[in-house]
């Protein structure tokens, strides 16, 4: 019998996308949707009655060698290593609380395990022995026997932290190339040459990581469909498993905000093409198309690899333990964090007071958002449906007793009229266009919870 849901008013409905790029949506809700909560529960109680046998362990380190003019990511640039080795300190500490409250409601067994950032191998090697060390030896999980994923860059893939980051088990380093070609990469504020980043990639390719990521970057000043290529023939004569095609976008407090033009459609038409024809031409190259972002080579462990526990484009279910400043944890009625922000100010300020944190407020969630059942049924339908695997209706329909054409008929009927979802046997599955306008069409899933909360957000 479906559970029925409160009736929306027109007001909450879905308005008709304009722009294919209008929010990249890798987790719901967004961190702008969390608030700083007046009862602060803890942790013991937040993971009461959770799944503890299949967690995912995700570390954000937030520190970086340089900040990329489109980056609006939670980082900080040029820490002195009394900072980096004080940040390792608080992990340390929140690390022991956060296993004892998983502890105090069973025994926890950790399945994939992701450092993020910033830039991890920003740390020396010292730092990431020791940051291993934590993951293993205060939380417990197995790095050397779980998908195991690393964020790097040119500058920081260095020989000593590659081949430390393989003895220590990693299965996927994803490196930021964003573009080959140097002009592009002088005007994203990405000041790097290519031989460096050449140079990193044999590094890479030597390791022999079971999966190498490669990210590129479209929609740059000047990029043109021949110097797009440019860039992804060089990044296919390397023969990853992974590349990564993101859209740039250009957000509020980032280097690019007031020097890159972001108005008209101009910019638009530039992405969507460039993105067609980077997708293209992966797909004639032997690539998989898994995600609007990602293609896996086929024949690769990135694409034989893939079970239920492989690392996935969208961070969407509960299972997720997240350390560090500018971390999220996801269960199934919490998602919290710490307080986050873009502008650099405001970013040291956090990382000082995380630094500074005492060790008992790492055992109340702070910074958070309540899920109810409606959020946790818009969180499945955009895990599921921004996946090349598509939405299972009978799997929606057995976790929810509904099916997600009733619960959510606006949003399916324009996503439908506009071809953008197609039903292949039990599955709601994006179109080749709908994968190309994956950016508008998550967020027509946003609640009206969600949306006020976000708008109401003060950039910082």
């Amino acid at each position: 019998m479906a559970t029925s849901l409160p009736l929306r008013t027109a007001s909450s409905l879905p308005e008709e996308p304009t722009t294919p790029y209008k929010q990249y949506v890798y987790a719901y809700p967004h961190q702008k949707a969390y608030r700083l909560g007046t009862d602060r529960p803890p942790l013991s109680d937040v993971w009461a009655g959770e799944r503890l046998d299949a967690l995912s362990l995700y570390v954000h380190v937030p520190f970086c060698e340089m900040r990329c003019g489109f980056c609006n990511l939670f980082t900080r640039t040029g820490a002195p290593e009394e900072v980096t080795g004080a940040f390792l300190d608080t992990l340390a500490r929140q690390a022991r609380v956060t296993r004892e409250a998983l502890e105090a409601n069973g025994t926890p067994r950790f399945t994939l395990a992701a450092f993020g950032g910033g830039t991890p191998t920003y740390l020396t090697v010292d730092e990431l022995v020791r940051l291993c060390d934590i993951c293993e030896q205060v939380m417990g999980a197995d790095l050397e026997a779980v998908p195991w994923s690393v964020e790097t860059s040119p500058a920081t893939a260095t020989a000593d932290r590659i081949a430390l980051l393989a003895e220590r088990g990693a299965t996927r380093l994803s490196i930021g190339v964003q573009s080959f070609v140097d002009e592009e990469a002088r005007a994203a504020v990405r000041p790097q040459k290519r031989s460096e980043v050449e140079a990193a990639l044999g590094r890479l390719k030597e390791a022999a990581f079971p999966i190498l990521n490669i990210d590129l970057i479209y929609g740059i000043d000047g990029q043109t469909e021949r110097s797009f290529q440019v860039s992804l023939d060089a990044a296919l004569s390397w023969e990853p498993e992974e590349i990564y095609l993101y859209p740039l976008y250009v957000r509020p407090l980032t280097g690019l905000m007031a020097r890159h033009d972001t108005s008209g459609e101009l910019w638009d038409a530039q992405r969507l093409r460039l993105y067609r024809f980077g997708r293209d031409h992966l797909l004639s190259a032997g690539y998989r198309q898994t995600s609007m972002r990602v293609f896996s080579r086929i024949g690769s462990a990135a694409v034989d690899g893939a079970d239920d526990h492989s690392i996935s484009e969208y961070n969407q279910q509960a299972g997720m333990v997240g350390l560090g400043v500018g971390a999220r944890s996801f269960t199934t009625g919490l998602h919290y964090t710490t307080d986050y922000a873009v502008a650099v100010p405001e970013v040291r300020r956090i990382i000082d007071e995380y630094i500074a944190t005492p060790t008992e407020e790492f055992r109340r969630a702070q910074w958070s958002f309540r899920m109810d059942d409606d959020e946790r049924r818009r969180m499945f339908v955009l895990g599921m449906l921004l996946e090349s695997g598509g939405l299972p209706v009978e799997r929606y329909h057995e976790r929810f007793g509904s099916l997600p054409q009733e619960d959510f008929p606006a949003e399916f009927a324009l996503v439908t009229e506009r071809g953008w979802v197609e039903r292949d046997e039990a599955v709601l599955r994006l179109t080749p266009e709908g994968m190309a306008w994956a950016d508008a069409i998550g967020p027509l899933f946003f609640s009206p919870r969600v949306n006020e909360a976000m708008a109401t957000y003060q950039d910082r």
